[in-house]
């Protein structure tokens, strides 16, 4: 393809010859200050003040709005050219200015001119960032002024159509600007508006923790917005749609010769036909001993009387208060009638704060008031201390409670504050299918039990089987499949054998019956495009074998296994954040026994800061629908991000004394090819494979694998392979 120049008046919305085809591939814009004459240094880098990103999706037909203003805090007015990587075969609509009527010129290049332009400016400014682009086409703009310690607004707006595979859809924009700004972004801001002829099913990004509002079957706004950071992975979002009633809907990532993972998606509409959402039998039990005096009390008030506004007609109840003795509001459940629920909420404001805690009693009185195998049946159950009275040994009360659950209610457990013993409701929660919560002492008891409650409320699904057919699968997260509720969706995450369509069946209950969905899945011998699932599942793995070791002690196999994760996938926990400075000449065993103390030493406690930060870590990994961030909460409920560590595509690479490793080479310690940065066999390497240009991204002194040997990027090496040198290297 030629490239198109094009005189863009600044005064005038300036259209740009569309281009056609179909992707899903997107980026941001960056500008780059230029220097006033080639041979001076490049001015330093601009800051972003804020990044919002605008899009519209229906049927497939994706219009994106990208709004940037970029600061200038030098002294002098400084001219920058702005290059923006477009998705292959997008369609620009708009570029605009907003400061004078100063006329520039646009380009719209190709992939082959595109790469001479950021291979020029990489020589020149010596700087590899702009490599993670080669591949792309490229819109380019001169930018002047950009004025002395002012700031310059740039619009662009693009559409494209997005690529349907079955009945899943996906949206890509590139987000990383980590590089390309020297403070952090005040703002950064996706939102998303999209609206299906078909229903819509499950919404879901792996990379982001997005904001969903579903409108209805058809429409559903997602928001992503975060202040002063600095973005350093692109956004994907996948979203399904179907006219079922309950969708699945299936993704798959897999190396030659190695076995193949999965994501299920399962999600329900919002507008049920052949389901409804099952009326449910609930009990909400609430600790009033004398430690929740205050604030506490009050909230956890709160909480309860927002639980009963979101009860619905046809759901029993009843409330349960305890200290060193159990009362019940009634002696058994109550219809959720106006009634009722009015007098109860009474009862809830009646209660003050005094006594002990005498958990054990609690959970049976609990237990044994329903009776009704036909209903979904939940205990949210809250407490901010340990069992101080009764029954107060440990595994009495797990091994009793477990006895008496003879209806497999779903217990919630809530521990507000670090006076809890965490092993106690983590297991409660883990051994009665649910999921233990935490209140650390900052947070809001009534934001955080309502917000829980509310997804769920209205169960659709539960007790939940899936069978893959005769394909074999294997090493599934999460091990006990939770149910389904209203709004919600299930993401399933393993690995499998073999290769070829198979039907996947789900069977439920819903509404007093058991219920079947059959779905017809594809698992390939090779497919590569998904390379996020790998590490979504390690980190699912890692949790489950982190509470493993936190519930029944240190186990080597099970350490072994988790530093061969956290390295592999660079997901670093506080017990493996170590393995990032951990110099290359210590062995393997070495790096096994000072994980196994550290995980002997850690997760011994199970009260206090410490015990509750560790296991909501533990949980935030199990449960993640995000690709796990480096990040974990210490002991007094800080946050600490773990800097050091890469994952670029299935390659993780380590920061070593300012040299980026692959830990493939760690591991197998290959032959070393050096070769001198920005020389001709650098680029070479990049022209060669444009997948070199992300592990080059990450800065000037790079070593990767490459087929069985090792390329190091440094300031002495080979400055020019021959074609057989090339070949040879790559084979």
């Amino acid at each position: 393809m030629k490239y198109i120049i094009l005189i863009l008046g600044l005064s005038a919305i300036a259209g740009l010859t569309s281009l056609s085809a179909v992707s899903v591939a997107e980026a941001d814009g960056v500008l780059i200050p230029m220097p006033p004459h080639p041979n001076e240094p490049f001015p330093p880098a601009l800051s972003i003040k804020y990044h919002k990103v605008e899009i519209n999706i229906d049927d497939q037909v994706a219009r994106t709005r990208v709004d940037q203003v970029f600061l200038n805090p030098s002294p002098r007015d400084l001219e920058a050219t702005y290059i923006f990587p477009i998705p292959e075969g997008a369609s620009v609509s708009k570029f605009s200015m907003y400061t004078g009527d100063e006329e520039l010129r646009g380009e719209i290049l190709d992939k082959n001119e595109a790469r001479k332009i950021y291979e020029d400016i990489v020589r020149r400014k010596k700087d590899p960032a702009l490599l993670e682009y080669v591949g792309r086409d490229m819109f380019k703009a001169r930018v002047y002024p950009v004025p002395a310690r002012g700031e310059k607004r740039i619009r662009l707006d693009y559409s494209q159509i997005l690529k349907m595979d079955g009945n899943l859809c996906e949206y890509r924009y590139s987000l990383n600007t980590e590089k390309f700004s020297a403070e952090p972004i005040e703002e950064v801001r996706l939102r998303i508006s999209l609206t299906s002829t078909s229903r819509i099913k499950s919404v879901y990004s792996p990379t982001h923790d997005v904001q969903v509002n579903r409108q209805s079957d058809h429409s559903v706004e997602i928001e992503y917005a975060e202040k002063e950071t600095k973005p350093d992975k692109d956004f994907i979002l996948y979203y399904t749609v179907s006219d079922e009633d309950l969708g699945l809907n299936l993704l798959t990532y897999r190396e030659s010769g190695e076995k193949g993972f999965f994501i299920a998606m399962i999600s329900p509409g919002t507008e049920f036909q052949e389901i409804k959402v099952s009326h449910k039998d609930i009990l909400f039990v609430l600790d009033h001993s004398g430690s929740m005096r205050g604030e506490k009390l009050a909230q956890a008030k709160e909480a309860l009387l927002s639980c009963l506004d979101g009860l619905n007609a046809g759901d029993r109840f009843n409330l349960i208060v305890f200290n060193d003795e159990v009362d019940e509001y009634r002696a058994e459940l109550l219809l959720a009638s106006q009634e009722n629920l009015w007098s109860a909420k009474q009862f809830i404001r009646q209660v003050e704060a005094g006594g002990s805690t005498n958990i054990h009693e609690a959970l049976l009185t609990a237990l044994r008031r329903i009776k009704n195998h036909s209903r979904p049946g939940i205990i949210i159950f809250l407490t901010d201390g340990l069992p101080t009275v009764g029954v107060q040994d440990i595994s009495k009360i797990l091994t009793n409670v477990k006895r008496t659950n003879e209806e497999q209610m779903r217990l919630f457990t809530f521990g507000v504050g670090y006076d809890v013993n965490t092993q106690l409701l983590d297991r409660l929660a883990s051994e009665n299918k649910g999921i233990s919560e935490y209140v650390r002492p900052e947070e809001n008891i009534e934001a955080k039990v309502s917000n829980f409650y509310s997804k769920i409320a209205n169960p659709v699904l539960t007790d939940l089987a899936l069978d893959f057919g005769g394909l074999e699968v294997t090493e599934i997260y999460p091990k006990v499949l939770p149910d389904l509720f209203k709004g919600s969706q299930l993401l399933i995450l393993g690995r499998y054998e073999g290769q070829g369509g198979t039907s996947i069946i789900l069977r439920g209950n819903a509404e007093g019956k058991r219920r079947t969905y059959t779905y017809k899945g594809y698992f390939p011998k090779f497919l590569v495009k998904n390379d996020f699932i790998p590490r979504l599942w390690a980190g699912r793995k890692i949790g489950y074998l982190i509470e493993e070791i936190r519930s029944h002690g240190e186990n080597k196999e099970l350490v072994d296994e988790i530093v061969y994760l956290s390295k592999k996938y660079g997901i670093m926990t506080e017990y493996t954040s170590f393995l990032v400075d951990l110099d290359e000449k210590v062995s393997r065993k070495e790096v096994e026994s000072k994980a196994g103390r550290i995980m002997a030493e850690k997760a011994a406690p199970s009260v206090g800061g410490s015990a509750v930060n560790q296991s909501m870590n533990a949980r935030a990994l199990q449960f993640s629908a995000q690709v796990p961030p480096n990040v974990y909460f210490d002991a007094s409920g800080q946050r600490q991000e773990i800097k050091g560590v890469s994952q670029i595509g299935q390659k993780t690479f380590f920061n070593k004394k300012g040299n980026w490793v692959d830990n493939e080479f760690l591991e197998n310690k290959q032959k070393i090819i050096q070769v001198k940065r920005f020389s001709k066999a650098y680029f070479q390497l990049l022209g060669k494979d444009k997948n070199i240009g992300q592990y080059l991204a990450l800065g000037e002194n790079v070593l990767f694998n490459v087929g069985r040997n090792s390329v190091q990027i440094g300031e002495v090496g080979k400055e020019e392979f021959s074609k057989d040198e090339l070949d040879a290297l790559f084979r």
